[in-house]
């Protein structure tokens, strides 16, 4: 099992979001090759994959994605962790963790003041998991305007 940080789309990682998005989010679209590439692009943006192993040892396909933005504002460096994904058979083999703590590693280094993420409460396993990672709850109100 590895993590890894992509800096290139690839046909393999369109596939993965092909079959990752959908267990992520029922109402967005999987990425086309264009849009791929695009996200892949951006600075301040880091894509973390999780792989499995094959038999001889080698890195298996794509399990699960995290996603880190890295942002200045006039108070520091800041980070956002979104669309954090492992795929339904991989659950439970400490893939999520690995991502987090991948990308919390990658955060302290770019020196990040702080890491946030947000996550409903109806999903228990992933809250357990940010909790366990070293998340602390927020007591604040989340809003969101729709475009």
């Amino acid at each position: 099992m590895s993590v890894e940080i992509i800096e290139t789309a690839t046909q393999e990682l369109t596939d993965a979001m092909e079959r990752l998005i959908p267990q992520l989010s029922s109402s967005s679209p999987a990425l086309t090759p264009e849009e791929t590439t695009r996200f892949v692009s951006q600075p301040s943006v880091k894509l973390f994959v999780f792989r499995t192993d094959n038999e001889d040892g080698t890195p298996g396909t794509i399990e699960g994605m995290l996603t880190l933005v890295l942002f200045h504002i006039p108070t520091g460096l800041r980070a956002w962790i979104e669309d954090v994904v492992v795929s339904e058979e991989t659950r439970g083999q400490g893939a999520g963790r690995k991502l987090t703590e991948a990308a919390l590693d990658y955060a302290r280094e770019a020196g990040a003041r702080t890491v946030d993420l947000t996550s409903r409460p109806s999903r228990e396993a992933a809250n357990r998991l940010y909790q366990r990672c070293g998340f602390e709850k927020r007591q604040t109100n989340v809003y969101r305007y729709r475009m």
